[in-house]
């Protein structure tokens, strides 16, 4: 059989994905969609395969690299899910108080992936704290579909609650200096774009193809703001102009990146919406945005 790449797959697939990732359809629709694209030689099965996230091959720092200090702590979030477990990455032997970057994950819980992503964000010199909202009902359960359903039975307002007590525990920490960002992904961006309504003193938000705030309260915000969109992603880049227009009337400094043929999720390495290009440069843009705002 042979194996397959992004190029032979249709475009109309990556949109079936998207809807299926964002609960729009469930698995067996999602299934039922996909048998309209197995043909020459593609089947159902390998195009479920293919689309899935391959978290075991692409892990770009692992768990135990030695040049992180590494390891699962928990913090109260009293106006959220209570406790809330989270991975807590810095440099090894880290003396001297560093800056913060809260990492927000998508709508499945706190994945392999994102957990990498808090990796390297350590590895630039950062701590980085990426918590999982999953933790009132178990924590992420091993597997994206049962992420998304464990996600889909907490309130989100909630779950920002639990990121706004993740910005306060890391604020405090012995090896903060209280210069702290947030970065997320999809819901995570949702969750960055609302810290930066919510938390004046927050220094930098990075929100990757998230859903906007309300002009009401795109109007609260005093955070530098630097957002990545995908310019394939229609459904959360319908919400730009007006959240635009509302940063511009209030003066909010901001930098908007649009990706021009690249899907939502572009930056996620795990499924073959990722880009390569897009997706380095994105995240050589955060990490500068971030060295410039928090040190």
């Amino acid at each position: 059989m042979k194996k397959l790449t992004k190029e032979d797959i249709n475009q109309e697939v990556f949109d079936l994905y998207d809807d299926y990732a964002h609960n729009k359809i469930g698995r067996r629709q999602f299934v039922e969609k996909l048998s309209l694209y197995a043909i020459g030689g593609i089947t159902v099965a390998s195009l479920l395969s293919f689309m899935s996230p391959n978290y075991i091959d692409s892990l770009l720092v692992k768990p135990d690299d030695e040049r992180l200090d590494s390891d699962y702590i928990t913090y109260p979030s009293p106006k959220g899910g209570g406790i809330i477990k989270g991975l807590l990455s810095m440099p090894n032997n880290t003396i001297d108080k560093l800056p913060g970057i809260i990492v927000v994950h998508e709508n499945r819980g706190l994945n392999p992936y994102i957990e990498d992503v808090g990796r390297r964000a350590a590895l630039d010199g950062f701590i980085s704290l990426a918590p999982d909202a999953l933790s009132p009902l178990g924590g992420y359960p091993g597997n994206d579909d049962d992420g998304r359903e464990l996600q889909k039975k907490r309130d989100r307002n909630d779950m920002l609650e639990d990121f706004i007590a993740a910005f306060n525990y890391l604020s405090t920490h012995e090896h903060c200096d209280g210069n702290i960002g947030v970065v997320g992904f999809c819901f995570g961006g949702w969750i960055a774009n609302m810290m930066a309504v919510n938390l004046p003193t927050l220094k930098a938000a990075v929100p990757f193809y998230g859903g906007q705030p309300t002009a009401e309260e795109a109007a609260k915000i005093k955070t530098p703001l630097q957002l990545h969109y995908a310019g394939l992603d229609t459904r959360v880049n319908e919400g730009w102009d007006a959240y635009q227009t509302v940063l511009k009337a209030n003066n909010v400094e901001y930098a908007a990146h649009f990706y021009p043929d690249v899907n939502h999720g572009f930056h996620n390495n795990t499924t073959p919406r990722y880009d390569d290009k897009a997706a380095t440069l994105a995240w050589d843009r955060t990490i500068a945005f971030f060295k410039e705002r928090l040190k």
